[in-house]
Protein backbone atom coordinates (compact mmCIF):
# COMPACT_ATOMS: atom_id res chain seq x y z
CA UNK A 1 0.00 0.00 0.00
CA UNK A 2 1.21 3.61 -1.14
CA UNK A 3 0.88 6.19 0.92
CA UNK A 4 0.19 10.18 -0.90
CA UNK A 5 -0.16 13.26 1.24
CA UNK A 6 -3.04 15.09 0.73
CA UNK A 7 -0.78 17.91 0.73
CA UNK A 8 0.86 16.38 -2.44
CA UNK A 9 -2.70 16.39 -3.98
CA UNK A 10 -3.36 19.88 -3.29
CA UNK A 11 -0.10 20.88 -4.61
CA UNK A 12 -0.80 18.90 -7.60
CA UNK A 13 -4.22 20.70 -8.19
CA UNK A 14 -2.66 24.08 -7.62
CA UNK A 15 0.01 23.33 -10.05
CA UNK A 16 -2.60 22.54 -12.74
CA UNK A 17 -5.23 25.10 -11.76
CA UNK A 18 -2.26 28.16 -12.53
CA UNK A 19 -1.00 26.02 -15.89
CA UNK A 20 -4.21 25.19 -17.87
CA UNK A 21 -5.70 28.53 -17.22
CA UNK A 22 -2.45 30.10 -18.69
CA UNK A 23 -1.40 27.53 -21.51
CA UNK A 24 -3.20 25.68 -24.35
CA UNK A 25 -2.23 22.14 -24.69
CA UNK A 26 0.08 21.65 -28.23
CA UNK A 27 -3.17 20.45 -29.92
CA UNK A 28 -5.44 22.58 -29.64
CA UNK A 29 -2.40 24.77 -31.08
CA UNK A 30 -1.63 22.87 -33.67
CA UNK A 31 -5.75 22.44 -35.05
CA UNK A 32 -6.07 25.73 -34.51
CA UNK A 33 -3.04 27.04 -37.16
CA UNK A 34 -4.06 23.88 -39.63
CA UNK A 35 -7.55 25.39 -39.55
CA UNK A 36 -5.82 28.85 -40.07
CA UNK A 37 -4.12 27.87 -43.12
CA UNK A 38 -7.18 26.08 -44.64
CA UNK A 39 -9.47 29.09 -44.57
CA UNK A 40 -10.63 30.78 -47.55
CA UNK A 41 -12.83 33.53 -46.01
CA UNK A 42 -10.53 36.67 -45.02
CA UNK A 43 -12.56 37.38 -41.79
CA UNK A 44 -12.20 33.73 -40.40
CA UNK A 45 -8.70 33.67 -41.07
CA UNK A 46 -7.89 36.97 -39.32
CA UNK A 47 -10.19 36.07 -36.23
CA UNK A 48 -8.29 32.51 -36.42
CA UNK A 49 -4.64 35.01 -36.15
CA UNK A 50 -6.24 37.04 -33.50
CA UNK A 51 -6.85 33.62 -31.58
CA UNK A 52 -3.23 32.55 -32.03
CA UNK A 53 -1.80 35.91 -31.35
CA UNK A 54 -3.84 35.86 -27.99
CA UNK A 55 -2.43 32.41 -26.93
CA UNK A 56 1.04 33.43 -27.37
CA UNK A 57 0.90 36.55 -25.32
CA UNK A 58 -0.50 34.23 -22.76
CA UNK A 59 2.02 31.72 -22.87
CA UNK A 60 4.76 34.36 -22.92
CA UNK A 61 3.35 36.67 -19.86
CA UNK A 62 2.19 33.55 -17.58
CA UNK A 63 -1.74 35.46 -18.46
CA UNK A 64 -4.79 33.61 -18.46
CA UNK A 65 -5.98 32.14 -22.08
CA UNK A 66 -9.23 33.34 -21.15
CA UNK A 67 -11.37 36.04 -18.82
CA UNK A 68 -13.27 33.46 -18.36
CA UNK A 69 -11.22 30.57 -15.78
CA UNK A 70 -13.92 28.49 -15.33
CA UNK A 71 -15.27 26.33 -12.60
CA UNK A 72 -12.93 24.12 -11.81
CA UNK A 73 -13.86 20.36 -13.25
CA UNK A 74 -11.18 17.75 -11.11
CA UNK A 75 -10.95 14.07 -12.79
CA UNK A 76 -9.15 11.44 -10.50
CA UNK A 77 -8.44 8.28 -11.02
CA UNK A 78 -7.52 6.80 -7.61
CA UNK A 79 -5.49 3.62 -7.64
CA UNK A 80 -6.82 0.88 -5.24
CA UNK A 81 -3.22 0.64 -3.90
CA UNK A 82 -3.11 4.04 -2.48
CA UNK A 83 -3.65 5.24 0.95
CA UNK A 84 -4.35 9.31 0.73
CA UNK A 85 -3.27 10.68 4.24
CA UNK A 86 -6.30 13.57 4.83
CA UNK A 87 -9.67 13.80 2.90
CA UNK A 88 -8.77 14.10 -0.92
CA UNK A 89 -12.04 16.36 -1.44
CA UNK A 90 -10.61 18.99 1.01
CA UNK A 91 -6.88 18.74 -1.09
CA UNK A 92 -8.55 19.05 -4.28
CA UNK A 93 -10.87 22.89 -2.94
CA UNK A 94 -7.63 23.80 -1.10
CA UNK A 95 -5.27 23.43 -4.36
CA UNK A 96 -8.41 25.12 -6.08
CA UNK A 97 -8.46 27.94 -3.60
CA UNK A 98 -4.64 28.24 -3.29
CA UNK A 99 -4.22 28.09 -7.10
CA UNK A 100 -7.10 30.53 -8.70
CA UNK A 101 -5.20 32.97 -5.62
CA UNK A 102 -1.95 33.02 -6.19
CA UNK A 103 -2.74 32.99 -9.98
CA UNK A 104 -4.55 35.87 -10.15
CA UNK A 105 -7.49 33.91 -12.08
CA UNK A 106 -11.34 34.94 -11.82
CA UNK A 107 -13.52 33.40 -9.16
CA UNK A 108 -16.39 32.26 -10.67
CA UNK A 109 -18.37 30.48 -8.44
CA UNK A 110 -21.43 31.06 -6.09
CA UNK A 111 -22.33 29.33 -3.42
CA UNK A 112 -25.66 28.84 -4.05
CA UNK A 113 -27.70 28.57 -7.79
CA UNK A 114 -30.33 31.09 -6.77
CA UNK A 115 -28.74 33.02 -3.98
CA UNK A 116 -25.98 34.18 -6.19
CA UNK A 117 -23.47 35.17 -3.66
CA UNK A 118 -19.98 34.52 -4.83
CA UNK A 119 -17.92 32.06 -2.72
CA UNK A 120 -14.49 34.10 -3.22
CA UNK A 121 -12.20 31.15 -4.00
CA UNK A 122 -13.73 29.25 -7.15
CA UNK A 123 -14.61 26.23 -4.72
CA UNK A 124 -15.87 24.28 -4.24
CA UNK A 125 -14.29 21.93 -7.30
CA UNK A 126 -16.51 19.75 -8.94
CA UNK A 127 -14.88 16.33 -8.58
CA UNK A 128 -15.52 12.92 -10.99
CA UNK A 129 -14.12 9.80 -8.76
CA UNK A 130 -12.66 6.75 -10.67
CA UNK A 131 -11.08 3.97 -8.79
CA UNK A 132 -8.79 2.20 -11.17
CA UNK A 133 -5.95 -0.38 -10.39
CA UNK A 134 -2.87 0.42 -9.30
CA UNK A 135 -0.61 2.63 -6.69
CA UNK A 136 -0.81 5.97 -8.54
CA UNK A 137 -3.55 8.86 -8.59
CA UNK A 138 -4.04 10.38 -11.63
CA UNK A 139 -5.24 13.90 -11.25
CA UNK A 140 -6.72 16.08 -14.68
CA UNK A 141 -7.92 19.58 -14.37
CA UNK A 142 -10.15 21.00 -16.86
CA UNK A 143 -11.86 24.34 -16.08
CA UNK A 144 -14.71 25.34 -18.15
CA UNK A 145 -16.22 28.16 -19.29
CA UNK A 146 -19.77 28.97 -19.03
CA UNK A 147 -20.37 30.98 -21.83
CA UNK A 148 -19.71 26.96 -23.94
CA UNK A 149 -21.75 25.09 -21.07
CA UNK A 150 -24.55 26.88 -21.14
CA UNK A 151 -24.58 26.07 -25.01
CA UNK A 152 -24.56 21.98 -24.00
CA UNK A 153 -27.73 20.04 -24.15
CA UNK A 154 -28.87 16.48 -23.25
CA UNK A 155 -32.05 14.58 -24.49
CA UNK A 156 -33.48 11.19 -24.49
CA UNK A 157 -33.93 9.79 -27.67
CA UNK A 158 -36.17 6.85 -28.46
CA UNK A 159 -34.19 3.73 -29.50
CA UNK A 160 -36.13 4.12 -32.98
CA UNK A 161 -34.27 6.99 -33.13
CA UNK A 162 -31.28 5.14 -34.47
CA UNK A 163 -28.05 6.80 -35.63
CA UNK A 164 -30.04 9.88 -37.71
CA UNK A 165 -31.97 10.84 -34.69
CA UNK A 166 -28.02 11.03 -32.92
CA UNK A 167 -26.64 13.34 -35.77
CA UNK A 168 -29.26 15.36 -36.01
CA UNK A 169 -29.64 16.24 -31.93
CA UNK A 170 -25.80 16.95 -32.21
CA UNK A 171 -26.06 19.24 -35.49
CA UNK A 172 -29.29 20.93 -33.67
CA UNK A 173 -27.25 21.52 -30.43
CA UNK A 174 -24.56 23.11 -32.63
CA UNK A 175 -26.61 25.02 -34.82
CA UNK A 176 -28.81 26.30 -31.42
CA UNK A 177 -25.39 27.54 -30.11
CA UNK A 178 -24.66 29.66 -32.84
CA UNK A 179 -21.77 31.59 -31.91
CA UNK A 180 -21.93 31.74 -28.27
CA UNK A 181 -19.79 29.42 -26.90
CA UNK A 182 -16.82 31.39 -28.63
CA UNK A 183 -16.27 28.87 -32.22
CA UNK A 184 -14.38 27.35 -32.84
CA UNK A 185 -15.38 24.94 -30.81
CA UNK A 186 -14.61 21.15 -29.43
CA UNK A 187 -18.13 18.83 -29.17
CA UNK A 188 -17.80 16.29 -26.56
CA UNK A 189 -21.04 13.83 -27.34
CA UNK A 190 -21.75 11.23 -24.28
CA UNK A 191 -23.93 8.35 -25.95
CA UNK A 192 -25.29 5.48 -23.94
CA UNK A 193 -25.65 5.27 -20.22
CA UNK A 194 -28.24 6.49 -18.08
CA UNK A 195 -29.45 10.61 -18.06
CA UNK A 196 -26.79 11.64 -16.21
CA UNK A 197 -24.02 9.09 -17.36
CA UNK A 198 -24.52 10.38 -20.65
CA UNK A 199 -23.91 13.76 -19.48
CA UNK A 200 -20.70 12.92 -17.52
CA UNK A 201 -19.50 11.23 -21.12
CA UNK A 202 -19.72 14.34 -23.56
CA UNK A 203 -17.99 16.24 -20.38
CA UNK A 204 -15.21 13.46 -20.02
CA UNK A 205 -14.99 13.20 -24.16
CA UNK A 206 -13.57 16.85 -24.38
CA UNK A 207 -10.47 15.56 -21.94
CA UNK A 208 -9.30 13.57 -25.10
CA UNK A 209 -7.06 15.14 -27.78
CA UNK A 210 -8.57 16.64 -30.86
CA UNK A 211 -6.08 14.80 -32.94
CA UNK A 212 -7.14 11.11 -31.33
CA UNK A 213 -9.91 9.62 -32.86
CA UNK A 214 -12.12 7.18 -30.98
CA UNK A 215 -10.86 3.63 -31.05
CA UNK A 216 -13.68 2.08 -32.32
CA UNK A 217 -13.95 2.44 -36.20
CA UNK A 218 -17.76 2.91 -36.24
CA UNK A 219 -17.71 6.30 -34.06
CA UNK A 220 -14.19 7.40 -35.49
CA UNK A 221 -15.92 7.50 -38.64
CA UNK A 222 -19.09 9.21 -36.62
CA UNK A 223 -16.78 11.69 -34.97
CA UNK A 224 -15.19 12.69 -39.17
CA UNK A 225 -18.74 12.42 -40.20
CA UNK A 226 -20.48 15.01 -37.74
CA UNK A 227 -17.20 17.30 -37.74
CA UNK A 228 -17.46 17.65 -41.54
CA UNK A 229 -21.30 18.53 -41.20
CA UNK A 230 -20.62 20.96 -38.56
CA UNK A 231 -18.45 22.97 -39.85
CA UNK A 232 -20.72 22.91 -43.17
CA UNK A 233 -23.16 24.87 -40.98
CA UNK A 234 -20.77 27.93 -42.06
CA UNK A 235 -21.05 29.44 -37.95
CA UNK A 236 -17.08 30.13 -38.66
CA UNK A 237 -14.89 31.52 -36.05
CA UNK A 238 -16.74 33.72 -33.09
CA UNK A 239 -19.84 32.91 -35.51
CA UNK A 240 -19.06 35.28 -38.38
CA UNK A 241 -18.95 32.90 -41.12
CA UNK A 242 -15.97 30.53 -42.29
CA UNK A 243 -15.24 27.14 -42.64
CA UNK A 244 -14.40 26.16 -38.84
CA UNK A 245 -17.01 25.81 -36.94
CA UNK A 246 -15.45 23.28 -34.76
CA UNK A 247 -11.61 21.53 -33.92
CA UNK A 248 -12.91 18.11 -33.63
CA UNK A 249 -15.83 15.94 -32.39
CA UNK A 250 -15.39 13.31 -29.67
CA UNK A 251 -17.45 10.81 -28.98
CA UNK A 252 -17.77 8.67 -25.91
CA UNK A 253 -20.32 5.86 -24.90
CA UNK A 254 -21.56 3.04 -22.80
CA UNK A 255 -23.88 0.38 -22.92
CA UNK A 256 -27.56 1.42 -22.20
CA UNK A 257 -31.17 0.19 -21.54
CA UNK A 258 -32.98 -1.72 -24.10
CA UNK A 259 -35.53 1.07 -23.80
CA UNK A 260 -33.22 4.22 -24.13
CA UNK A 261 -30.23 6.21 -26.29
CA UNK A 262 -29.79 9.28 -23.98
CA UNK A 263 -27.22 11.75 -25.96
CA UNK A 264 -25.49 14.89 -24.34
CA UNK A 265 -23.72 17.41 -26.10
CA UNK A 266 -20.80 18.81 -24.14
CA UNK A 267 -19.69 22.12 -26.07
CA UNK A 268 -16.46 23.88 -25.37
CA UNK A 269 -14.68 27.13 -26.79
CA UNK A 270 -11.31 27.11 -28.72
CA UNK A 271 -10.44 27.69 -25.55
CA UNK A 272 -10.24 23.63 -24.34
CA UNK A 273 -7.65 23.70 -21.46
CA UNK A 274 -7.05 20.15 -19.64
CA UNK A 275 -3.45 19.15 -17.92
CA UNK A 276 -2.82 15.81 -16.25
CA UNK A 277 -0.54 15.15 -13.16
CA UNK A 278 0.49 11.53 -11.76
CA UNK A 279 1.39 11.18 -7.99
Amino acid sequence: MREISAQQITEAVKRLCIHTNCHLSGDIKSRIAQCREQETWPQAKEILERIIENYQIADEQDQPVCQDTGAACVFLKIGQEVHVTGDITDAVNEGVRQGYSEGYLRKSVVRDPLRRVNTGDNTPAFIYYDLVPGDQIEITLAPKGFGSENMSQIKMLRPSDGLQGVKDFVLQAVEDAGPNPCPPIVVGVGIGGTFDKAAYLSKRALLRSVEERNADPFYAELEEELLSAINALGIGPQGFGGRTTALAVNIETLPTHIAGLPVAVNINCHVTRHKTEVL
